[in-house]
């Protein structure tokens, strides 16, 4: 049996890392709530111009970035977010996961619909086409590709960093879906289809709508535990 002092370390980093990211989760709902106030009183509007005009002149200066732009822009689509989530919640289904494959699946879907309520409630026009480089319909804040990219990259990348004990595979991986997702929101800016403020809203939105999930998910996984323990300990 270890030792006393080490089981109440262990008992008190499995109270503390919740604690951390649910903090974390609540500050960045806070940076969007925020953010989104600052939008509707047009406080940003001198930031989101500057932004728009530098990636404008950028794409003039070196026209191979917009093809760039355009490729990892295409990485937040709905059809390939869709893709790598159907292919991530079948994958958990196949290994008795099925309980992290709902997760999954809610968490991207109720997300998407939150994005749609958000876009209507601010009914942020989105940038002059006369800055833009790729036409893109609808509403513009928050941006559904910073957003969406940033709840399925974090969330499909924090299950499989879960599934590794070495420290550098869970950073590696972890690191990997956040540039993925930064790459995407950038692209966004980039190709001036979106301001500036959107995809930071978009960025934390998604990272916190992530943050909320996985630590529902880190619950249910510690409750089916401690259910089985008790199953399989012997009478008293």
């Amino acid at each position: 049996m270890p030792p006393r002092h080490m089981i109440e370390r262990d008992r008190f980093k499995s109270l503390l890392t919740p604690l951390l990211v649910g903090l974390a989760a609540v500050l960045l709902g806070l940076v969007f709530a925020s953010l989104g106030s600052e939008v509707m009183e047009g406080d940003t509007r001198s930031f989101d111009m500057h932004v728009l005009r530098s990636a404008q002149s950028l794409r003039a200066a070196h026209p191979w970035l917009t093809t760039v732009m355009r490729d990892l822009s295409g990485l937040g689509s709905t059809t390939v977010l869709t893709l790598f989530t159907v292919a991530a919640a079948g994958y958990l289904v196949l290994v008795s996961a099925r309980t992290a494959a709902l997760l999954v699946a809610v968490s991207v879907i109720a997300g998407s619909a939150f994005i749609s309520l958000f876009k209507t409630g601010f009914g942020r026009q989105r940038p002059d086409a006369a800055f833009a480089d790729l036409a893109a319909p609808g509403l513009s804040f928050p941006s559904g590709h910073a957003s969406m990219s940033a709840i399925v990259f974090l969330t499909l990348g924090a299950l499989m960093a879960s599934t590794r004990s070495s420290l550098p595979e869970r950073i590696y991986i972890l690191a990997t879906a956040a540039v993925l997702a930064l790459l995407v929101g950038a692209s966004r800016v980039a190709l001036g289809v979106h301001w500036a403020t959107d995809v930071l809203g978009g960025w934390a939105f998604g990272t916190g709508w992530a943050m909320l999930w996985l630590l529902l998910a880190r619950r249910l996984a510690r409750s089916t535990l401690e259910v089985r323990s008790g199953f399989n300990s012997p009478p008293q």
